[in-house]
């Protein structure tokens, strides 16, 4: 023997009561017998004190002896194989490795016995370790019986009791795991019985996936254990849609699951049965005939196997990095990971399955709305939140206990204050929510002196119409923008137009006034009048800084057609042109919502709402650091205003040169200014200008509010600074002041205020057709035509400089 050293030898026992586990016998022995083994004791020597110490000589028999051997050490683990002990040579290769036996007794052994390829936590003892394997030993009662098997543990730590003393060798982690007490002796293989037992299956558990991860083609094991009955389908689906074959469910329950080849009995055996083990709560493989042994007998593009549920695991990844992916988008990589090309419905489908999974569930996120509005007002004191529901109705009875979800308005105290650093206009616009319910989500827009957009206020409501309007009007006009003069920027919607003329809400002049987006008004035009001539020629009219420059786009326009001449006459002047805004619009013809969308809230359509809110709130945190130092940079240079005016500046100083300035008051504030080249598209020759009031016959001063390319050439004239007729809030104070007050960090869930009134729930009405492809409700016009000097975009990754077919 290669030790020199005897050791003790652990036998426990008590008459012939045991019980069958996962990781094979266990015994509740109280008085376990100690066996000194030392170099000269043989195998025969071995039995026979082991029958004697137990009184059974003559009376029984040992049939085998199981000693768990360790075959790799790694830095944390020990993994053993079985040993079966049935001569000397096996009973010095014992001796030999009970050193290293002893390490993971140190570690307080795992409660498996025979387990090949089991892994047991390691650590260092702080006591001398005592080398003495331990003995479990199966007795029969008869007389004459064999004594059916000796499974051998490693020895527990000195002047510590061994394991399973008092409780049994196995300790009490199989506890719950306990199956008839009687089993049966007489298996030829036993290596075969523990592996149908899943003592071999917890080792393999997930073990057929390949390198990506998903279930390849490996090949599943009798014992192959999963942690659910979710995780064992998507395995064989896997596995089927990786061989490109089909089988057919026989038996799908909460205890079992059984499906075969399709081709069953038709020259393939191949069958997989699973069933759930109650007491651990896993999905075990217990029967497997595979591989298959069948051809496909036609191509398919699609598999039935492949479901929204695998289709849901494989984007999972791709939904969480970015919840606006396109459905084309992971259709594609679908087919191009699978090999089969899946319905836009089932990835549809699995698209909101992912984000259910990732952002909690659609319907449980209406009633996460009223703690978040009690935990976002603990968060940020001053930020307001108005919640409305409707009743909900049973049987023409309330209940009480439940209400719908109706309107949400929000805002945070960040966005309040920085609006009154803004331009003093604001523009409103909804956008419809992606998603298992319907809705609109509608967003008030600030701008910066920078020309940054900044959402301030929003809401969820079921629509657009008059009431969703006018909740989010005067909640938006009483909380964040009370400001007198205010201009709205909008679409020609009729539910907006009854909210802004409500004779309460304080959205009539002067107090406010309103204004179209150039853009909805060049859709509605296309749709009476065809042709992309006519709307730019009716968009150059309305880009116009003076009336002169109006006619001469209007005549045009009126030569192609004097219909649209009429229908353009319909609207007030002041609403969609810029030369009859009085210097409101600061030069914004549109709503920049689809800007706002891609840039800020990219994605939230997408979730569901309660994650919708939430995200709100960290993106305008991260808008508002970001904005923050870039404009805190800028003031640490010494620039005094924002980068947009001075590029703009910069481009009319260079023109500025060419001029011809004449003065015509003693007072340096009145001029006249000829182009000596004319410049832009449409040029008057010679323009005054009044620097005392601002104006200019160009109309860039008072439109924009800053010196145009006359108003400069006039200030270098006379030796006057520019930068005294510039708004103030092109300044890089006021700048930063609009991101100056920041948001706090938010207070966790846990910690949120509770919550006793109705569960909100979502409204049913509101849920989106359940069968065929989602469909559109959204009119298109030219607006939704792409720009033809945009660059191409690649249909996959979205990038441009390359389309689908070259895509890296």
């Amino acid at each position: 023997m290669a030790s020199e050293e005897s050791f003790v030898v652990l036998v426990h026992h008590r008459g012939s009561i045991k019980r069958k586990t996962r990781s094979g016998v266990k015994f509740t022995d109280k008085d376990p017998l100690c066996i000194v083994v030392n170099p000269m004791t043989s195998y025969d020597d071995l039995v026979r004190s082991v029958l004697m110490k137990l009184g059974l000589e003559g009376a029984k028999r040992v049939k085998k002896f199981f000693y768990r051997i360790p075959v790799t050490i790694l830095h944390d683990t020990v993994k053993y194989d079985c040993l079966t002990i049935g001569s000397d040579e096996d009973l010095q290769v014992m001796g030999s490795n009970r050193n290293t036996t002893n390490v993971a007794t140190a570690a307080g052994s795992s409660s498996r016995a025979a387990v090949a390829s089991s892994s047991v936590p390691v650590y260092e003892p702080a006591v001398q370790l005592v080398a003495s394997p331990s003995f479990a030993v199966d007795l029969n009662d008869g007389v004459g019986d064999e004594v059916g098997s000796f499974d051998i543990l490693p020895n527990a730590l000195e002047g510590v009791p061994p394991v399973g003393v008092g409780d049994g060798v196995l300790g009490d982690a199989d506890e719950d795991d306990v199956e008839p007490d009687t089993i049966e002796d007489d298996s030829g293989d036993d290596l075969d019985a523990m592996r149908h037992e899943g003592v071999l299956g917890h080792a393999v558990g997930f073990g057929a996936r390949d390198a990506e991860g998903t279930a390849g083609l490996t090949e599943f094991q009798v014992g192959q254990q999963f942690q659910d009955k979710d995780e064992a389908l998507l395995s064989v689906k896997s596995y089927s849609i990786r061989r490109g074959v089909q089988y057919k469910v026989l038996e799908s329950d909460h205890r079992r699951y059984v499906g075969k080849c399709s081709e069953f009995g038709n020259g393939c055996t191949w069958l997989i049965r699973l069933s759930l083990r109650k007491r651990k709560g896993l999905w075990e493989v217990k029967r497997y005939n595979g591989p298959h042994t069948c051809l496909a007998t036609s191509i398919s593009s699609d598999h039935r196997s492949l479901d929204y549920y695998v289709i849901s695991a494989f984007i999972m990844p791709m939904v969480r990095a970015d919840a606006s992916v396109s459905i084309k988008v992971l259709l594609n990589a679908t087919a191009a990971h699978f090999g089969f090309r899946p319905t836009y419905r089932r990835v549809w489908m699995a698209k909101q399955k992912a984000i259910a999974l990732i952002y909690g569930d659609w319907d449980e996120s209406y009633n996460d709305i009223p703690r978040w509005v009690l935990g976002v007002q603990l968060t940020m004191p001053g930020s307001v939140a108005v919640l409305r529901t409707s009743p909900v109705r049973v049987g023409g009875q309330v209940d009480e206990s439940q209400a719908y979800f109706h309107r949400l308005f929000w805002t945070f105290p960040p966005c309040i204050e920085a609006f009154r650093h803004c331009k003093p206009l604001v523009s409103i616009d909804g956008t419809h929510l992606y998603g298992k319910y319907g809705g609109t989500l509608l967003i008030a827009i600030a701008q910066d002196g920078n020309s940054n957009i900044l959402p301030v206020a929003f809401a969820l409501v079921e629509g657009e119409n008059a009431e969703s309007w006018t909740f989010f009007l005067s909640h938006l006009r009483e909380h964040v923008t009370p400001q007198p003069g205010l201009l709205v920027i909008s679409d020609r919607h009729n539910g907006i137009k009854a909210a802004l003329e409500a004779l309460d809400e304080g959205w009539l002049p002067p107090s406010a006034y309103r204004a179209f987006c150039i853009r909805h008004v060049a859709a509605n035009f296309a749709l009476t009048f065809k042709g992309k001539d006519a709307r730019r020629l009716l968009v150059n009219a309305a880009y116009a800084k003076t009336e002169v420059e109006f006619d001469y786009w209007f005549d045009i326009l009126r030569s192609e057609d004097p219909a649209m001449c009429d229908w353009a006459n319909r609207i007030d002047y002041s609403l969609w042109t810029q030369h009859r805004d009085e210097g409101r619009r600061f030069g914004h013809m549109t709503t920049n919502i689809s800007e706002c969308v891609n840039s800020i809230l990219k994605g939230v359509r997408n979730l569901p709402v309660s994650s919708l809110v939430k995200a709100t709130y960290c993106r305008l945190a991260e808008l508002f650091v970001r904005k923050g130092r870039e404009a805190e940079a800028q003031m640490g240079t010494g620039q005094q205003f924002s980068q947009h005016l001075v590029k703009c500046i910069e481009a009319n100083l260079k023109t500025a040169r060419c001029f011809t300035v004449t003065l015509y008051d003693r007072d340096n504030s009145k001029f006249t200014v000829a182009e000596t080249t004319p410049t832009g598209s449409f040029s008057l020759g010679t323009y005054r200008v009044s620097l005392a009031s601002r104006t200019c016959d160009c109309g860039y001063f008072q439109a924009l509010h800053f010196p145009c390319q006359h108003a400069l050439a006039c200030c270098a004239y006379s030796r006057l600074t520019w930068t005294s007729y510039v708004h103030s809030v092109y300044q890089i104070s006021s700048v930063f002041s609009v991101y100056q007050m920041g948001f706090t960090p938010p207070i966790p869930e846990g910690f949120w205020p509770p919550y006793d009134g109705p569960t909100v729930i979502p409204d049913p009405d509101r849920r989106r057709a359940r069968e065929g492809r989602p469909r559109s409700t959204r009119i298109r016009t030219n607006m939704d035509e792409a720009d033809p000097n945009r660059p191409k975009r690649c249909d996959l990754c979205r990038q441009p400089g390359h389309t689908r077919r070259c895509c890296p």
